[in-house]
Protein backbone atom coordinates (compact mmCIF):
# COMPACT_ATOMS: atom_id res chain seq x y z
CA UNK A 1 0.00 0.00 0.00
CA UNK A 2 3.02 2.11 0.36
CA UNK A 3 3.88 1.63 -2.65
CA UNK A 4 0.85 3.46 -3.89
CA UNK A 5 0.96 6.52 -1.76
CA UNK A 6 3.63 8.45 -3.15
CA UNK A 7 5.14 8.21 -6.54
CA UNK A 8 6.81 11.66 -7.14
CA UNK A 9 6.91 14.63 -5.47
CA UNK A 10 6.70 17.63 -7.46
CA UNK A 11 6.81 21.46 -6.29
CA UNK A 12 3.86 23.78 -7.29
CA UNK A 13 6.00 26.78 -8.43
CA UNK A 14 8.22 24.82 -11.12
CA UNK A 15 4.90 23.54 -12.53
CA UNK A 16 6.29 19.94 -12.60
CA UNK A 17 3.02 17.77 -13.65
CA UNK A 18 3.62 14.01 -14.49
CA UNK A 19 1.28 11.04 -15.02
CA UNK A 20 -1.83 10.75 -15.75
CA UNK A 21 -5.05 13.16 -15.97
CA UNK A 22 -6.79 11.07 -12.90
CA UNK A 23 -3.77 11.88 -10.49
CA UNK A 24 -5.14 13.45 -7.79
CA UNK A 25 -2.86 16.58 -5.63
CA UNK A 26 -2.64 16.63 -2.00
CA UNK A 27 -0.47 19.04 0.33
CA UNK A 28 2.48 18.23 2.60
CA UNK A 29 6.04 20.37 3.73
CA UNK A 30 9.24 19.52 3.73
CA UNK A 31 11.81 21.00 5.72
CA UNK A 32 13.93 23.93 4.31
CA UNK A 33 17.78 23.46 4.60
CA UNK A 34 19.05 26.66 2.74
CA UNK A 35 17.89 30.12 0.95
CA UNK A 36 19.94 31.81 -1.34
CA UNK A 37 19.46 34.82 -2.45
CA UNK A 38 19.09 35.50 -6.50
CA UNK A 39 20.75 39.13 -7.21
CA UNK A 40 20.46 40.75 -10.80
CA UNK A 41 21.96 44.26 -11.74
CA UNK A 42 19.32 46.47 -12.27
CA UNK A 43 20.04 50.07 -13.86
CA UNK A 44 17.84 53.26 -12.12
CA UNK A 45 18.33 57.00 -12.19
CA UNK A 46 19.56 58.69 -9.49
CA UNK A 47 19.80 62.34 -8.39
CA UNK A 48 24.11 63.85 -8.65
CA UNK A 49 24.21 66.84 -7.23
CA UNK A 50 27.00 69.35 -6.26
CA UNK A 51 27.54 73.09 -5.72
CA UNK A 52 29.80 75.23 -7.94
CA UNK A 53 30.49 79.11 -7.92
CA UNK A 54 29.58 81.08 -10.66
CA UNK A 55 30.49 84.78 -10.93
CA UNK A 56 27.90 87.30 -12.72
CA UNK A 57 28.19 90.89 -13.10
CA UNK A 58 25.98 93.69 -11.06
CA UNK A 59 25.72 97.00 -12.87
CA UNK A 60 25.83 99.74 -9.38
CA UNK A 61 24.99 103.45 -10.02
CA UNK A 62 28.06 105.15 -8.40
CA UNK A 63 27.75 109.06 -7.80
CA UNK A 64 30.92 111.12 -6.96
CA UNK A 65 31.35 114.92 -5.89
CA UNK A 66 34.15 116.47 -7.50
CA UNK A 67 35.72 119.86 -6.13
CA UNK A 68 36.72 121.73 -7.88
CA UNK A 69 37.74 125.54 -8.44
CA UNK A 70 36.21 127.86 -11.46
CA UNK A 71 37.34 131.29 -12.81
CA UNK A 72 34.26 133.35 -12.86
CA UNK A 73 34.45 137.17 -14.18
CA UNK A 74 31.43 138.93 -12.57
CA UNK A 75 30.05 141.52 -15.41
CA UNK A 76 28.26 144.18 -14.19
CA UNK A 77 26.77 147.26 -14.75
CA UNK A 78 28.95 149.95 -13.32
CA UNK A 79 30.44 153.37 -13.30
CA UNK A 80 32.35 152.95 -16.13
CA UNK A 81 28.93 151.65 -17.85
CA UNK A 82 26.75 155.30 -17.16
CA UNK A 83 30.03 157.40 -17.66
CA UNK A 84 30.24 155.97 -21.09
CA UNK A 85 26.42 156.47 -21.88
CA UNK A 86 26.87 159.80 -20.82
CA UNK A 87 29.66 160.39 -23.17
CA UNK A 88 28.37 158.31 -25.91
CA UNK A 89 25.21 160.48 -25.65
CA UNK A 90 27.39 163.73 -25.86
CA UNK A 91 29.17 163.06 -28.68
CA UNK A 92 26.25 161.51 -30.65
CA UNK A 93 24.02 164.61 -30.18
CA UNK A 94 26.43 166.97 -31.97
CA UNK A 95 25.85 164.83 -35.29
CA UNK A 96 22.62 165.35 -35.91
CA UNK A 97 21.42 168.46 -38.14
CA UNK A 98 17.29 168.08 -37.39
CA UNK A 99 16.13 167.81 -34.05
CA UNK A 100 14.76 164.38 -35.24
CA UNK A 101 18.85 162.98 -36.46
CA UNK A 102 19.87 164.63 -33.39
CA UNK A 103 17.73 162.53 -31.11
CA UNK A 104 18.93 159.66 -33.41
CA UNK A 105 22.62 160.36 -32.53
CA UNK A 106 22.26 160.88 -28.82
CA UNK A 107 20.52 157.02 -28.78
CA UNK A 108 23.11 155.93 -30.81
CA UNK A 109 25.94 157.87 -28.82
CA UNK A 110 24.43 156.23 -25.66
CA UNK A 111 24.14 152.82 -26.90
CA UNK A 112 28.00 152.54 -28.07
CA UNK A 113 29.49 154.81 -25.35
CA UNK A 114 27.69 152.39 -22.66
CA UNK A 115 28.97 149.37 -24.34
CA UNK A 116 32.48 150.49 -24.52
CA UNK A 117 32.39 151.61 -20.95
CA UNK A 118 31.04 148.73 -19.91
CA UNK A 119 34.21 146.88 -22.02
CA UNK A 120 36.74 148.66 -20.25
CA UNK A 121 35.17 148.42 -17.15
CA UNK A 122 34.77 144.48 -16.94
CA UNK A 123 38.83 144.34 -18.28
CA UNK A 124 39.90 145.99 -15.94
CA UNK A 125 38.28 143.60 -13.47
CA UNK A 126 40.51 140.54 -12.66
CA UNK A 127 37.77 138.08 -11.78
CA UNK A 128 37.96 135.51 -8.97
CA UNK A 129 38.00 131.83 -7.86
CA UNK A 130 35.18 129.94 -6.34
CA UNK A 131 35.22 126.77 -4.79
CA UNK A 132 32.57 124.54 -7.01
CA UNK A 133 31.21 120.69 -6.67
CA UNK A 134 30.68 118.67 -9.78
CA UNK A 135 28.31 115.91 -9.20
CA UNK A 136 29.40 112.41 -11.00
CA UNK A 137 27.66 109.43 -11.56
CA UNK A 138 28.81 106.66 -13.73
CA UNK A 139 27.78 103.09 -13.54
CA UNK A 140 30.19 100.30 -12.33
CA UNK A 141 30.32 96.89 -13.04
CA UNK A 142 31.08 94.73 -9.84
CA UNK A 143 31.49 91.02 -10.26
CA UNK A 144 29.86 88.64 -7.05
CA UNK A 145 30.00 85.40 -6.88
CA UNK A 146 27.43 82.93 -5.50
CA UNK A 147 27.65 79.00 -4.89
CA UNK A 148 24.94 77.51 -6.86
CA UNK A 149 23.35 74.05 -7.04
CA UNK A 150 23.26 71.85 -10.43
CA UNK A 151 22.71 68.19 -10.41
CA UNK A 152 22.18 65.76 -13.23
CA UNK A 153 20.68 62.41 -13.76
CA UNK A 154 22.95 59.50 -13.69
CA UNK A 155 21.96 56.06 -14.44
CA UNK A 156 23.31 53.77 -11.32
CA UNK A 157 23.58 50.28 -10.72
CA UNK A 158 22.59 48.24 -8.37
CA UNK A 159 22.13 44.79 -7.61
CA UNK A 160 18.53 43.56 -6.63
CA UNK A 161 17.14 40.12 -5.25
CA UNK A 162 15.01 38.87 -7.74
CA UNK A 163 14.00 35.52 -6.23
CA UNK A 164 15.87 32.83 -3.87
CA UNK A 165 17.22 29.78 -4.73
CA UNK A 166 15.82 27.25 -2.23
CA UNK A 167 17.40 22.99 -1.28
CA UNK A 168 15.14 21.18 0.73
CA UNK A 169 14.62 17.88 2.25
CA UNK A 170 11.52 16.10 1.01
CA UNK A 171 11.56 11.99 2.56
CA UNK A 172 14.79 11.98 3.08
CA UNK A 173 15.92 13.09 -0.33
CA UNK A 174 17.26 16.67 -1.33
CA UNK A 175 15.86 18.74 -4.00
CA UNK A 176 15.80 22.46 -5.52
CA UNK A 177 13.27 24.78 -6.12
CA UNK A 178 13.08 28.50 -6.92
CA UNK A 179 10.79 30.67 -5.11
CA UNK A 180 9.95 34.62 -5.36
CA UNK A 181 10.10 34.77 -1.85
CA UNK A 182 12.51 33.96 1.54
CA UNK A 183 10.84 30.85 2.73
CA UNK A 184 10.41 30.28 5.97
CA UNK A 185 11.79 27.11 7.98
CA UNK A 186 9.10 25.07 5.87
CA UNK A 187 7.70 25.21 2.70
CA UNK A 188 4.55 22.89 1.00
CA UNK A 189 5.13 20.80 -1.71
CA UNK A 190 1.83 19.00 -4.06
CA UNK A 191 2.21 15.18 -3.82
CA UNK A 192 0.44 13.22 -6.70
CA UNK A 193 -0.98 9.54 -6.12
CA UNK A 194 -1.93 7.70 -8.44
Amino acid sequence: MNKKLVSAAVIATLGFASGSALARPYGESARVIEATPIYQPVSVPAQQCWTQPVTRYEERRVVQDVPQQRYVRDNYVGPGTVLGAIIGGVVGHQFGHSTAGRDHGTAAGVLVGGLVGNSIENAQNPGRYVQAVDRQVYVDRVPVTQEVQRCRTVQETRSEIVGYNVRYVYQGREHYTRMNERPGPYISVNVRSY
